[in-house]
């Protein structure tokens, strides 16, 4: 029995050893993967932190873009809202001036200071057999003697002036509108 107690003990030392063999690999097989696994982790940290960096430089560069293009805007539109501002104020003053000239020449028709005329055509009196206008004298610059002109009654010249006040407010604001749109479309 001996030399079976002898195979015995080695087969038990050699299956011990074997265990012990094992444990031992397997536990620097587990350090050896573990630092992998941590070098790993710590690599793709660094690589997150670089893209986290990146990114958030990236916004930070597109917000300054924007705020940029926002001022610009900005400024541009407080420029178009003084040049329009600009062109109202001239748009009234002409306005006004239009409005106090048609008041004087109204106030001028209304106190006979103003009397309004126009041409008649000299040759159809003529055929007709009248000649109830009256006669201008010759200008230094002129040739015909005396143009014939007839005198219009008070409120028709009034209503005459009253029309072109219309039609001079209404080209005034035309021409605004005109001036607007220019600068808006600029």
């Amino acid at each position: 029995m001996s030399a079976w107690v002898t195979r015995l003990v080695a087969l038990s030392v050699l299956l011990v050893g074997s265990a012990i063999a094992g444990q031992v690999a397997w536990v620097w097989q587990d350090n050896a993967y573990g630092k992998r696994l941590s070098d790993q982790a710590a690599e793709y940290d660094r690589q997150l932190a670089a893209k986290n960096r990146d990114h958030s430089r990236e916004r930070e560069e597109a917000a300054a873009a924007a705020l940029e293009q926002l001022a610009e805007q900005q400024s541009a539109r407080r420029t178009l809202e003084a040049r329009l501002q600009e062109q109202t104020q001239a748009h009234w003053k002409e306005m006004n001036d239009a409005q106090q000239a048609q008041a004087r020449l109204r106030d001028r028709l209304a106190t006979a200071d103003l009397r309004l005329s126009v041409l008649v055509d000299a040759g159809s009196l003529a055929t007709q057999g009248c000649d109830g206008g009256l006669r201008e004298a010759t200008s230094a610059g002129g040739v015909v003697h005396g143009t014939v002109r007839a005198q219009l009654d008070r409120a028709h010249a009034q209503r005459i002036v009253a029309i072109t006040d219309e039609g001079d407010r209404g080209l005034i604001a035309l021409q605004a509108c005109q001036a607007y749109v220019r600068e808006v479309t600029k």
